[in-house]
């Protein structure tokens, strides 16, 4: 049995009820098969696939917290500390009902080769809860954010882990969970990013992984004769990505048709209008039934439906496995040249394979998606110079760090006999840092 073979089985194996995380495991291992059969005497013999796949640290806790009406409540809270190879922990915090261990897992795996791919020094890792802050009160969110800060301060720290915001974990979260740990650890510091800018947050980090997720497509686009500007975009989410998504794709020159909540999706010909698009998200926190009530031209429709618009351009950008195979039949019945996933791991293991067998340019969300974690590690670096640094020098430094990302894979997908293949140059890309910093730091 390969090498490869064996770790697909013993992940398999000790990792029971965790799909997501053996999902994610098995698209990295299986494109990495040519780059392991190089080497496999040697990563066999320091366990590198094995450590890979193991988080250094799981951490789990109860996060108490009481409503508004006195009732108290019980959550599950979360730090997966993944890997350190490169840098001190990056990665997020999300608070959604379906979080979970195995959710939390492949996050934080998926994220350690993202950090990698960015050049900058960070490792990887993950945590959030089960907490859904929809239709709570400010208060509630404050409490529960307290309560769950009084358990991770623990754990982190600005050289040891620097967590950020991620699904329901936005600006007021983040607030609030900063504010607790100063209180808590008398220290004013870079322990979290995606800070308000009146306390040490950086310029264009909200619009970081959406503007990052254009610069990626659109580098890739050019790099094989096409152009951005004049394309359709169907976009998922409605959130802090697909909203800047849209934003940057109309600066662009595109235009954007599509976007969605939980309970439905709007389709708009004329293009999203996003000054609406955020004062029904941002400012109102209302479903998107209110966009259509607000805008003549566009359509609301329950459930789910945006891959079946035609378009030029598809960018996932609401969670994962939200892409199934049907969905990318029906994306290629309808001509599209190019999927950019902008959220973690949206597309299905069998939707991105029928992408590649039909020749859409096709870029995985540990490559496209990791403006955000690239702005929140020069917000670390604005953090420890006690600088700011303007909104044009962080945009500038990001779009260099997403042209470089997809050049590195693309050359990494070359190198190994599987030029175009995006999901394997950066898988590639991504392992060979980290696995060269852990075989120079040894058996750890």
């Amino acid at each position: 049995m390969s090498y490869v073979d064996e770790i697909l089985e013993r992940v398999a194996k000790e990792n029971p009820g965790q799909p997501e995380f053996l999902q994610a495991v098995t698209e990295v291992l299986e494109s990495l098969r040519p780059v392991i059969s190089r080497n496999e005497d040697l990563y066999r013999r320091d366990a590198i696939l094995e450590r890979l796949t193991t988080p250094e640290r799981s951490i789990l806790f109860r996060v108490p917290w009481i409503d508004d009406s006195g009732k108290v409540h019980v959550n599950n809270g979360y730090r997966v500390q993944f890997n350190s190879a490169i840098g001190p922990y990056k990665g997020g915090l999300r608070f959604h009902p379906s979080v979970n261990l195995g959710v939390i897992k492949f996050l934080g795996f998926e994220q350690v080769l993202k950090n990698s791919l960015t050049g900058l020094p960070i490792g990887g890792g993950k945590g959030g809860s089960d907490f859904d802050p929809k239709g709570k009160s400010d208060r509630e969110v404050m409490a529960f954010c307290q309560s769950f800060m009084t358990e991770l301060y623990r754990h982190i720290g600005p050289d040891t882990d620097v967590p950020a915001g991620d699904s329901g974990v936005g600006g007021r979260e983040i607030g609030y969970l900063y504010g607790y740990y100063q209180r808590i650890c008398n220290r004013y510091e870079g322990v979290l990013t995606g800070k308000g800018l009146t306390f040490g947050g950086s310029k264009a980090r909200t619009e970081a992984t959406g503007y990052g997720l254009l610069y990626l497509t659109e580098e890739m686009l050019r790099c094989n004769g096409h152009t951005l500007s004049g394309k359709t975009i169907a976009v998922s989410g409605a959130g802090n990505v697909a909203t800047y998504a849209i934003e940057k794709a109309e600066q662009l020159g595109a235009k954007v048709v599509t976007c969605s909540d939980s309970t439905g999706w709007i389709y708009d010909p004329e293009g999203i209008d996003v000054a609406l698009l955020k004062d029904v998200k941002e400012v109102r926190r209302a479903r998107l039934t209110e966009y259509a009530k607000a805008r003549p031209s566009a359509v609301y429709h329950e459930g789910r439906g945006v891959w079946t618009v035609k378009c030029d351009i598809a960018l996932p950008c609401a969670t994962q496995n939200e892409l199934h195979l049907e969905d990318a039949q029906a994306l290629v019945a309808n001509g599209v040249i190019a999927v950019a996933e902008g959220a973690n791991m949206p597309t299905t293991l069998d939707a991105t394979k029928y992408f590649q067998d039909h020749n859409v340019l096709f870029c995985p969300g540990k490559a496209s998606n990791a403006g955000g974690v690239a702005t929140s590690a020069l917000e670390m670096s604005q953090n420890s110079e006690r600088l700011s640094w303007t909104f044009e020098e962080v945009d500038a430094k990001l779009k260099g760090i997403m042209v470089n990302i997809f050049h590195n894979l693309d050359d990494a997908a070359k190198e190994y006999g599987m030029a175009g293949n995006y999901v394997a140059g950066a898988n590639i890309a991504g392992f060979l840092k980290v696995v060269n910093a852990m075989l120079a730091q040894g058996i750890v």
